[in-house]
């Protein structure tokens, strides 16, 4: 069979790793080619989000404007994928009888046979079930630019979370955390640098709870980097998403001694109050995380931080939000993502008292945002003058005349240049910094 897939991708970077690996294997199982419209497909996928406010219900109404061409098309398949699907299971069809078949993150990798069985019986297909890392062993690397000549790639090394923050679905809709083998995350690395990959990012809920064993020895996250630092042909190692709770002084050491490392760390606070951290269950207090990134910056002063905000978590007074205003001041973030808080249904902050307007979070979310954003400003201007080891990600977007390339501390930068130097590490001068990128010219030094 030859058709068009539609493939729509809700929320995080791991979705859209997990859409890119559907897209193979529909791709491979069935020869689908991608489709710009639901009207040209012959499948349909939403790889849906539990993280986004009243995520279920957007998903629905998404279903909804593709009911009609289920109704003029029969052989159309439609699949919901991804943590709404795994969190709302049976009661997708339930709900929208159309829908073919749900699956959830850890059983994408069984798609395409959940499609031939739903042709064969003319029933709709269920499978949100947890098969740890099955799903591994069944799927492609997946290449950042979708082909041979991308020079990124991500690498999922672990699956789930066992954290249980107060607010947060994942757990219920991913699993526990299941680490993937040694000998498997390095053989995958190793065949991406032997095709040309330069530059890495190991992905995970939270990466570095990454536990295994290597040489029949306990290993952690910290020692899986000095290996995969090691692969002839890497260049650049990322990785995404970090909890302070696992954030070890080993993984600060590697930072040290790594030089293949990027110097740019995502590290999710969520608060600055240890009043809210511990409603939310986060683990830690506001003076642990300040160590964590004294210790860090001191090993690697060059690192770019980032992190995540939660505003208005149920309970969260002017004082507590003040706290948190104050520590992203006093610890220079980066461009970072703040949220408003939303319940998530299940989760035990959902059955929380929240007496503050809705109003109200959303000026404090707008003055944290403000201030973020003058922080990532002042580090970008800070920069102008300096050289930077620039990947070279293709043609810019604004401009076919120029190329972009993503820098070290993760900030992307439009200048001139020859396409040929697609996919390969170039010096870059920063001559200008702009609202959300930085401009340059190639030098020579």
């Amino acid at each position: 069979m030859a058709g068009k897939l539609f493939l729509r991708t809700f929320g995080c970077q791991m979705n859209e790793v997990d859409s890119r690996m559907i897209a193979d294997l529909l791709g491979a199982a069935e020869g689908l080619a991608p489709a710009a419209r639901p009207e040209e497909a012959d499948v349909i996928v939403f790889n849906t989000c539990s993280v986004r406010e009243k995520a279920q219900e957007k998903v629905f109404a998404d279903l909804g404007r593709v009911r009609h061409l289920k109704a003029a098309n029969p052989r159309l398949m439609i699949a919901v994928g991804g943590c709404v699907a795994s969190q709302e299971g049976a009661g997708i069809v339930a709900r929208a009888p159309f829908v073919d078949v749900v699956f959830g993150p850890q059983t994408l990798h069984r798609l395409p046979a959940l499609l031939a069985r739903r042709r064969a019986s003319g029933k709709a297909q269920v499978d949100v079930s947890f098969p740890e890392i099955e799903k591994f062993d069944h799927l492609p690397a997946s290449r950042e630019g979708g082909g041979d000549a991308s020079a990124t790639a991500f690498v999922s090394i672990m699956e789930g979370c066992s954290k249980y923050c107060s607010f947060c679905v994942v757990p219920y809709t991913r699993g526990e955390e299941v680490s993937r083998p040694f000998e498997d995350v390095l053989a995958e690395i190793a065949g991406l640098a032997a095709q040309g990959v330069k530059e890495l990012t190991l992905l995970g809920q939270n990466v570095n709870a990454w536990r295994g064993a290597i040489g029949g020895e306990p290993a952690d996250f910290a020692e899986l980097l000095r290996y995969a630092a090691e692969v002839d042909g890497v260049e650049r190692i990322r990785y995404t998403s970090s909890h302070p709770r696992e954030f070890t002084q080993r993984l600060i050491d590697a930072h040290a001694d790594l030089p293949r490392l990027a110097p740019h760390v995502h590290l999710p606070v969520q608060s600055g109050a240890d009043r809210i951290l511990a409603a939310m269950k986060r683990g830690y207090t506001a003076l642990e995380y300040r160590s964590i990134v004294r210790r860090l910056r001191k090993a690697r002063p060059d690192v770019s931080l980032t992190s995540d905000f939660i505003v208005g978590f149920p309970g969260e007074t002017e004082a507590d939000f003040a706290t948190t205003l104050r520590l992203a001041r006093e610890l220079e973030f980066d461009a970072s993502f703040s949220f408003l808080y939303s319940p998530r249904p299940g989760t035990p902050a959902a059955e929380l008292p929240d007496p503050v307007p809705q109003a109200e979070k959303h000026e404090r979310l707008l003055r944290l945002q403000a201030q973020l954003e003058v922080q990532a400003a002042a580090l970008s201007a800070g920069m102008v003058g300096s050289m930077q080891r620039v990947l070279v990600e293709g043609p810019s977007k604004k401009s076919t005349a120029e190329l972009a390339g993503r820098t070290a501390n993760n900030r992307v930068v439009n200048f001139p240049g020859e396409a040929g130097l697609a996919g390969r590490f170039a010096d870059v001068r920063i001559t200008a910094a702009l609202s959300h990128t930085l401009r340059g010219e190639l030098t020579d030094a």
